[in-house]
């Protein structure tokens, strides 16, 4: 989602296919053997296969110039937060989100790992700015909203009674957001959708 949203907001055009990843395609798999999503192949033929390095290129190399979402994420304060996301944020939402995948696993002592390890140092920031890049959003919004959302899905009357109102503000304006109503196209399997 990230990636497809950076992609959007750089007003760069892109093909977008529907993947069932228990069944991936074969072209896909030619394309990138490590087999995970997004892939992004660009006009010259290069892969990337990793949504942040696609991000980067959206605002970086696309089709329009950057506006400075990619350089006001590019703070020290922006990368640790991405990496809290990308790192052990992730990894307890998957472990509070698929309590079913990993015996004897307390989906209680994940949540509040996941508050703790990310939405605390987010809250902090965004009780100061409205964004990750200040008065304007930025790539790093891009980045961590999707994952908040999803930590959100789990239980939201749990979430939105949590003492993190700057954050719930902020997942709320991304929710309502036309940019997040466009990602959110479906698209239908086995089919190509032009963006």
């Amino acid at each position: 989602m990230r990636a497809r949203m950076a992609l959007l907001q750089a007003s760069v055009g892109f093909d977008a296919y529907e993947v069932v990843l228990r069944d991936k395609p074969r072209e896909m798999l030619e394309i990138s053997p490590k087999g995970t999503v997004p892939v992004l192949v660009l006009p010259d033929g290069r892969v990337v296969d990793e949504s942040l390095d696609i991000m980067r290129w959206a605002f970086q190399g696309g089709n329009q110039e950057d506006e400075g979402w990619w350089q006001r994420s590019d703070t020290p304060a922006n990368r640790t937060l991405i990496e809290l996301n990308d790192g052990p944020f992730k990894q307890h939402l998957d472990l509070y989100k698929y309590t079913q995948r990993v015996a004897e696993t307390d989906p209680a002592f994940h949540r509040d790992e996941a508050v703790s390890c990310l939405l605390r140092v987010l809250e902090q920031q965004l009780a100061i700015e409205p964004y990750l890049g200040g008065r304007e959003p930025c790539a790093a919004d891009l980045a961590i909203f999707p994952f908040v959302r999803q930590f959100r899905a789990v239980d939201p009357g749990w979430f939105d009674a949590l003492p993190l109102k700057a954050t719930q503000q902020w997942l709320q304006g991304w929710l309502d957001s036309e940019l997040f109503e466009a990602c959110m196209k479906k698209v239908p399997s086995g089919l190509r959708v032009q963006f």
